[in-house]
């Protein structure tokens, strides 16, 4: 057996020079043919000629046809090309979502983590574009990005309408991300596999310009320079954000912290323009000189950080866009919640990550108050940071939240709020979370260290309710009604598997749980999901970030039982965690965290969980989005019965349905787009792995909604409005795989389908037009194959 070892090296070694001498082989044969590499200068005046060309021509078909799939962290092969730079950067074979690291991986942020093709060459990303001898012909030949649409070309998609399984679509498929000299042996064992990926091939039109722009070069060119009122609003926000005082220094600093992934717009100027802000080592008036940090609360270096507006330079996609308006209005609002109110500031605090990533100690000397209204305000934006951000992505990672559920606030002016600051600084030690172990943390020991302070904090928490309100108990008053005019006051929050939405209003059925979310929480949500959270990191950091939003879950939801008889919230948390074990159903309500302070609201009925909603419901009536009800839209009445049957469709034949369907039904009156969401239903969802143990097909439900919510569409229908009740009572009656797949044959446009780009455009661009300031392009990664 020991002489076995050295032969097996041996044929190690052997296979290993090899593949490195193949290597060299074909990198020789690709210089003789091409010459050498070097990255080339293709960005160009932007009213040039080329850049006109690019900019008018070139560029939509890239956004339609290619940045649908290729335009995020999750892009294939790290290929964005969502912009003149990511284009430019190419692809690596390196992936971003790896649940299975031990290590944290160097983050490969655009914009970021290199500032020229040349960096990017030296961190493993390879050229898609020719950057050998710019000639015609090469041009084209050593090009991978022409190589791909060619091969389609050569091989367009099979005649059967559903693919087989040489085509991968599942979401972490392994991938190939050939590089030039493995192109051959690539388009040999995939000839199906080219550009776009297992959908129709480009229109000849289409191809013809694309062949047409790489032949000359593949020129680029970005936006034209600002005009001067969007200058003028920048260098106003710029010295607003970077004041002298140590008030303006930490109020910058938080608002950076919670903007650092917002587009930015200034809602006076023209539509389109939208902002990044970002720390920056020269003052306003200076070039930006970025600061890459792996999180936005790391240290930057250097005595003073600066905050600077950077356009955004990519195409604007759904899943990641989150608009936020600037204005005269709000700035005044910042000056009077941070720099008016009275508190003092005695010394900035550091970037050591015990102090940073808890937002408790970093900025404690800001008013508690201040804070919440900050976060409240715009609460849908402050929530969709988690779920458009980088960690809200795959099945274990959403598994964590119900399928549907209603979302609420405490109102800041609520009595005894002006105590909470007091406690919340007595508690900061058992507010830390897991996030400033960093990006290497070990699962097992991080999760029992933070399980532990975060019930010494419910403990706490408990007492401190029973004394400030056992006299005095909880009202209706404590939920915020958005001060009569805010619709962020209610929000309904959509999983769709490995994907998720957040609307505001109570949108859908009664859900089956309800959050309620005070300042403590929602910020942690904050640190732990969003600022804190590295994409990049390891296995125990994303498994331990994973592990503690349990608990937050269940901290939003007991704060909702609340408001229940005391002698009936056990019951309905208990209806809530069915199967679970009983460690997790005696976590709320076990002898050291129970809540013994009863409810001061009157119930009527023996259901106070639909009694309450229901309160709540009238209460926020002034405030609640109806733009997606189906009772209050302007839905044709000939449309209206059968939608409403279909949106009162539960059980088996629902989960059947994929996650978000588009559903265009055309009638005498013109075209109307709607979504149908499928909702999942759970015995409970505490499992990490096995979700599917907990399922319970028999009652998911569907919710029917004028217009569009979900960046990731599964399906796209289409049906006459005189076909609706048929569509309807097809859906009602699946009873099994082949029963959709009849469905589909009927009302569908499968991704095969010779439709299928013209429709997606259509959805695309009804979606701008419904809702312009929030649309951006679908992804169609999660498009199914049945």
């Amino acid at each position: 057996m020991n002489n076995a070892i050295p032969w097996k090296i041996t044929l190690l070694l052997a296979a290993s020079v090899a593949i490195i001498g193949c290597s060299v082989y074909w990198n020789t044969r690709l210089e003789q043919r091409y010459g050498q590499p070097e990255p080339r200068r293709r960005i160009v005046v932007a009213d040039s000629q080329a850049g006109l060309f690019y900019r008018r021509r070139v560029k939509p078909v890239l956004e339609q046809r290619c940045v649908v799939c290729h335009g995020c962290y999750d892009a294939p092969c790290q290929l964005k090309l969502s912009s003149p730079a990511g284009i430019d950067r190419g692809a690596s074979k390196e992936q971003i979502y790896n649940g299975t690291r031990l290590k944290a991986a160097l983050p490969s942020r655009l914009y970021e983590d290199e500032k020229t093709t040349s960096g990017w060459r030296q961190r493993s990303f390879y050229p898609v574009l020719n950057e050998r001898r710019q000639l015609a012909s090469i041009n084209l030949e050593a090009s991978l990005l022409y190589q791909m649409l060619a091969l389609k070309r050569q091989h367009p998609l099979p005649a059967d309408p559903i693919l087989d399984d040489t085509f991968d679509l599942r979401l972490g498929r392994e991938q190939q991300c050939p590089q030039l000299d493995e192109w051959e042996h690539f388009s040999a064992n995939y000839p199906l596999w080219g550009m776009p990926y297992a959908t129709p091939g480009l229109s000849e039109a289409e191809f013809t310009l694309l062949e047409t722009w790489l032949r000359q070069g593949a020129k680029m060119a970005n936006e034209p320079p600002l005009d001067k009122a969007h200058a003028e609003q920048i260098a106003i926000w710029e010295t607003f954000l970077n004041g002298h005082t140590k008030k303006q220094r930490l109020m910058a600093r938080y608002l950076y912290e919670h903007w650092f992934l917002a587009h930015l717009y200034f809602d006076k100027l023209q539509e389109g323009e939208y902002f990044r802000l970002v720390r920056s080592r020269t003052p306003p008036g200076q070039p930006v000189e970025r600061i890459a940090t792996r999180r936005p609360y790391d240290d930057p270096g250097g005595a003073r950080v600066y905050y600077r507006l950077v356009r955004e330079g990519g195409t604007i996609l759904a899943k990641t866009h989150m608009p936020y308006a600037l204005n005269q209005k709000r700035m005044e609002w910042l000056q009077g919640l941070f720099l008016d109110a009275k508190y003092k500031v005695n010394s900035l605090p550091d970037y050591q990550p015990e102090v940073a990533a808890n937002p408790f100690i970093a900025f404690e000397a800001i008013p508690v108050n201040s804070r919440w209204r900050f976060l409240l305000e715009e609460a849908r934006f402050t929530i969709m940071n988690f779920i458009k951000g980088p960690v809200c992505r795959g099945q274990v990672a959403l598994n964590v939240i119900n399928d549907h559920f209603w979302v609420f606030f405490v109102a800041p002016d609520y009595k005894r709020n002006a105590q909470a600051g007091h406690f919340l600084a007595a508690q900061k030690e058992h507010l830390r979370i897991p996030v400033e172990t960093g990006s290497n943390a070990l699962p097992v020991s991080t999760w029992v260290k933070y399980a532990k302070a975060h019930e010494k904090y419910l403990e706490a928490k408990a007492r401190w309710i029973g004394s400030h309100f056992g006299n005095d108990p909880l009202s209706l008053e404590l939920v915020w009604d958005g001060g009569g005019d805010n619709q962020n006051a209610a929000l309904t929050i959509f999983r769709h598997f490995d994907s998720a939405s957040v609307v505001s209003g109570m949108i859908g059925r009664e859900p089956k749980t309800a959050w309620i979310i005070d300042y403590s929480l929602l910020e942690r949500i904050h640190y732990l999901l969003v600022a804190g959270f590295d994409v990049y990191g390891s296995l125990g950091h994303q498994l331990s970030t994973r592990l503690y939003m349990d608990f937050l879950r269940m901290e939003g939801e007991y704060n909702f039982l609340a408001l229940l008889p005391k002698d009936t919230r056990e019951e309905v948390y208990t209806q809530w965690y069915q199967d679970a074990s009983k460690s997790t159903r005696a976590y709320l309500f076990g002898k050291r965290v129970s809540l013994q302070v009863d409810s001061g609201i009157k119930f009527k009925t023996d259901d106070p969980k639909s009694e309450l909603l229901g309160m709540i419901r009238a209460r926020l009536a002034p405030v609640l989005n109806d733009k997606y009800d189906l009772d209050k839209s302007d839905v044709p009445p000939f449309q209206w019965q059968p939608l409403k049957r279909l949106d009162a469709t539960m059980g088996i034949a629902v989960s059947y349905l994929p996650q978000v369907v588009f559903l265009k039904v055309t009638g005498n009156k013109g075209t109307y787009y709607y979504t149908v969401l499928h909702n999942n239903a759970h015995s409970n969802i505490t499992s990490l792995f096995r979700e599917d143990k907990y399922r319970l097909p028999e009652k998911d439900s569907i919710t029917v909604v004028r217009g569009f919510i979900g960046a990731y569409p599964d399906a796209f229908w289409e049906v006459d409005e005189t076909r609706l009740a048929e569509l309807v009572n097809g859906v009602a009656s699946l009873q099994n795989d082949a029963d959709y797949s009849s469905l589909v044959d009927r009302f569908g446009v499968r991704r095969t389908d010779r439709r299928f780009w013209n429709i997606g455009d259509e959805f695309t661009a009804a979606y701008k037009t419904i809702d312009p300031i929030h649309a951006g392009l679908f992804d169609y990664n999660r498009l199914e194959n049945r």
